[in-house]
């Protein structure tokens, strides 16, 4: 029987999406709420700012009244947190601080750099026009910045803390969100052991594992690291019936072909209907996804190289995560950069090269490019995307990255 064709990266992805659902709603304190998933529009509940308030340190007055070379009685003072006791007649002037209110009858800051203080009057400086100040000069208007029942932020939003301070403002002191997605992890292989834990002689320390936990828990979800798996189908099947609670599951390890590889066999034996298995890309070509029926959780399964495992994790496993968030989901995002030295011409399979950045933001493979070198990816501060068959690239030429550690710059 012959295999299918290898899938592209693109329709793989895709397909992995369109299994996920978006989890349940919770709600959160504004403390909790940074980097959450908003699911509910945020209106605000007071007006901002509440009251016509002083942008600077000087003089409430009427504008008409504070002509250059003019001399205006100080008739109070107002501090931030207070209110004036009086309407402000024509002719005065009150001492006033940034964020107090103005005092009714004033429309303008004299601000106090403009002005020179005797006891109880004030002279406003000269100036070169003909009036030193106009209305509204130095004052935040009564809702400058939003009004009671205006709508402040849109869901679904992955809520930064500028996100935070608005709702504060808004007199929001609890949000909703999306609950953060709960993912098994299950490391598949005889010949894994825990980190710290005694090996044998063939034994290989589990770092996949805590690898896509790390990379899952930027991302928003829960992971959940289950014991390791040894390779044995009724063992992996037992461990894929106590994750049918989650909202997804990743296996890591066991996804390849041969007799040992049960990743396939254990979704099969758990009717976990398999969308495709084999991808056109370079490391990770065994990868598989599907579903539990009954809508059950989203089911990945990843290779065991460890390079392998978190590229796979990067393309396919953050972006199920936002889709089960409720966010617009799709591979991230890419940002051409100019090549430190040439390449040669790629194969069949889209190729993720691990890449340094050199001081002038160019970019350079690194200098071994096998799928199970941890060093290497840690050093990457990008990967280098190349298409099937794309030809030899010159030094200087332009080509696809995606930038790791969170920054595009």
């Amino acid at each position: 029987m012959s295999k299918p064709p290898l899938m592209s990266v693109a329709e793989a992805r895709s397909r992995i999406l369109a299994l996920a659902e978006p989890v349940g709603e919770e709600t959160a304190s504004l403390l909790d709420a940074a980097g959450r998933v908003l699911a509910e529009d945020v209106e605000a509940r007071r007006t901002q700012p509440p009251f016509a308030a002083s942008a600077m340190d000087g003089y409430a007055v009427r504008a008409a009244d504070a002509r250059s070379g003019a001399t205006l009685r100080v008739v109070g003072e107002i501090a931030a947190g207070a209110r004036a006791d009086r309407p402000l007649a024509p002719g005065e002037a009150m001492r006033i601080f940034t964020g107090a209110p103005l005092p009714d009858g004033a429309d303008a800051i004299l601000l106090q750099e403009d002005a020179r203080r005797e006891g109880d009057w004030v002279h406003v400086a000269p100036a070169k026009a003909d009036d030193a100040v106009s209305p509204g000069a130095w004052v935040r208007p009564a809702g400058g910045d939003f009004h009671e029942g205006e709508r402040l932020l849109r869901a679904p939003r992955r809520l930064s803390a500028e996100d935070v301070a608005l709702a504060a403002a808004a007199g929001r002191s609890w949000l909703t969100v999306r609950r953060r997605p709960r993912i098994a992890l299950l490391a598949v292989g005889d010949e894994l052991t825990l980190p710290g834990d005694p090996r044998g002689p063939a034994d290989i320390v589990s770092s996949n594992n805590f690898g896509v936990a790390a990379l899952l828990r930027a991302e928003g979800a829960e992971p959940v690291i289950f014991p390791l798996i040894r390779d044995d189908l009724d063992a992996l099947g037992a461990a894929l019936e106590a994750a049918r609670g989650f909202d997804a599951l990743a296996t890591l390890g066991g996804a390849s072909e041969g007799d040992l590889d049960l990743a396939r066999p254990a979704f099969g034996a758990a009717q976990v209907g398999l969308d495709f298995y084999r991808i056109a890309m370079r490391p990770g070509k065994p990868l598989s996804a599907g579903r539990f029926p009954r809508g059950g959780p989203v089911a990945l399964g990843l290779p065991g190289n460890p390079v392998s495992a978190l590229v796979c994790a990067r393309l396919f496993l953050a972006p199920l995560v936002d889709a089960l968030l409720g966010l617009p989901a799709d591979g991230p995002p890419t940002s051409p950069r100019a090549l430190a030295e040439a390449v040669d011409k790629n194969g069949p399979r889209e190729h993720y090269m691990r890449a340094t950045r050199e001081p002038d933001g160019r970019v350079r493979p690194v200098d071994d490019q096998d799928s199970s070198l941890l060093t290497r990816l840690s050093r990457a501060d990008a990967l280098i995307v190349r298409p099937p068959f794309d030809p030899p690239r010159a030094a200087g030429e332009a080509v696809a990255c995606i930038m790791l550690r969170g920054s595009q710059v």
